[in-house]
């Protein structure tokens, strides 16, 4: 496994929020092929140092890094994959999407495949794929039973024999590297958030490892409780993360994925100084496609570069959670409730909103296929493209149950009449 590195701090991913098409782009929505061309470009144009490769929701080349080595050889050459540039992929979760269980075990599969690959270019052994993203996760078993498949089914069956008495299998096609993997887990609703630091500390037990990743959503809990409520959420974590980090000292590494648009985070080039005091903590931030291919490229490249550079640094400091989940609550049954009578104005909306990549239904959250009083919601990107469109920021709603007290700034009897 590759211990010594730097841990990335832009993972490029494939969220489909851009309304400009990328150059390399034939059509309207990106294809695999163009997808491969884009995770080159994020990272010899864009200076990102990951890229998420998707299977969640979409297919996936599983051949990746085959390709990304033999197309582009002189700048993989220079930048080794899997030391410094990453490619980690996201992959279904069996418990949530058992309609593509079984594209887990195929992606499993194919990353002692990659590891060939690399070993035959670099001539040496450097692992390109050693760590995957686990969407919609809500404990530790879920996440073990990822590692334990890979270490005992994929790796594992290199000594075991083909048949009775015959040769073992690494004899025959080689051996499986690596031997094991990680495994990120991407925490996406209320319960699971507030007991991320639970889910990381039960993951580690038993196991010796240097570091820790953990993935905090942002656009799937705001669809569900609020975009104020899901900020909210994310800070009670990130607090919780950074206790936990100092009670075990073992580094762990937040990554948000943050999106442009306001409701999804409000992440942009021009934004950069803002979201890195709001999440002093986090390591890793997503650098989504509006966000590449809305801005000039050489701001783009910039705002990447001073991501990169930024020291991390303690989270905000959580002092009183428990007024922070009564006002979660609070927003969260109020959007509910507004959303539930907006939801046929914005569906119809919705269906006018131009694909930009080939995907499947995204199952599991309120803003994928949850229905909202018998109307199915659409997918989180044009929830938020058809509330701005009919004029009605979605970041606002749910924020109207909040009462607000102000005090004067100076005595009554100094107000100046």
């Amino acid at each position: 496994m590759n211990d010594d590195l730097t841990i990335p701090r832009c993972m490029s991913t494939q969220h489909p929020d851009n309304a400009n098409l990328p150059s390399f782009a034939a059509g309207a929505m990106l294809t695999t092929e163009e997808e491969i061309q884009e995770a080159f470009y994020a990272f010899s144009e864009l200076g990102c140092d990951e890229q998420m490769w998707d299977h969640e929701g979409k297919e996936g080349d599983e051949f990746v890094v085959s390709k990304l080595l033999t197309r582009h050889s002189p700048f993989f050459k220079k930048k080794k994959l899997g030391r410094d540039v990453f490619l980690t992929i996201r992959v279904p979760n069996p418990a949530r999407e058992p309609g593509t269980a079984k594209v887990l075990l195929e992606i499993l599969e194919s990353i002692p495949r990659s590891f060939d690959m690399a070993r035959e270019f670099y001539r040496q052994d450097i692992v390109p794929v050693f760590e995957i993203i686990l969407p919609m996760t809500t404990n530790a078993l879920e996440l073990n039973r990822i590692q334990s498949y890979y270490h005992d089914f994929v790796a594992g069956k290199a000594d075991q024999p083909i048949q009775a008495g015959d040769i073992k299998l690494k004899e025959w096609v080689g051996d499986f590297s690596p031997r094991d993997i990680r495994v990120i887990p991407l925490i996406e609703n209320r319960p699971s958030m507030l007991a991320a630091d639970r889910i990381v500390k039960e993951y580690l037990r038993g196991k010796d490892l240097p570091y820790v990743r953990v993935f905090l959503a942002r656009s799937d809990p705001a669809m569900t409780y609020g975009s104020t409520s899901a900020v909210l959420l994310i800070k009670i974590a990130l607090h919780r993360l950074h206790q936990l980090e100092r009670r075990l000292k073992i580094p762990l590494y937040p990554l948000v994925g943050v999106g442009s648009a306001p409701f999804r985070g409000n992440f942009t080039p021009t934004n950069i100084k803002e979201n890195l005091h709001g999440y002093p903590s986090v390591q890793t931030f997503t650098i989504q496609s509006a966000f590449k291919f809305d801005y000039p490229k050489d701001l783009v490249r910039s705002a990447v570069a001073q991501i990169k550079k930024s020291p991390r640094k303690p989270p905000i400091p959580v002092d009183n959670e428990a007024a922070l989940l009564h006002i979660i609550d609070k927003i969260a049954a109020n959007f509910t409730r507004q959303v539930r009578a907006l939801t046929p104005l914005i569906s119809h909306v919705a269906g006018f909103v131009p694909s930009r990549r080939m995907r499947r239904l995204h199952v599991g959250l309120f803003g994928y296929s949850r229905s909202v009083g018998g109307k199915r919601m659409p997918r989180a990107i044009s929830f938020c493209a058809s509330f701005y469109s009919v004029g009605l920021p979605p970041e606002l709603l749910g924020l109207a149950i909040l009462s607000f007290r102000w005090k004067p700034p100076f005595k009554q009897e100094e107000a100046v009449p």
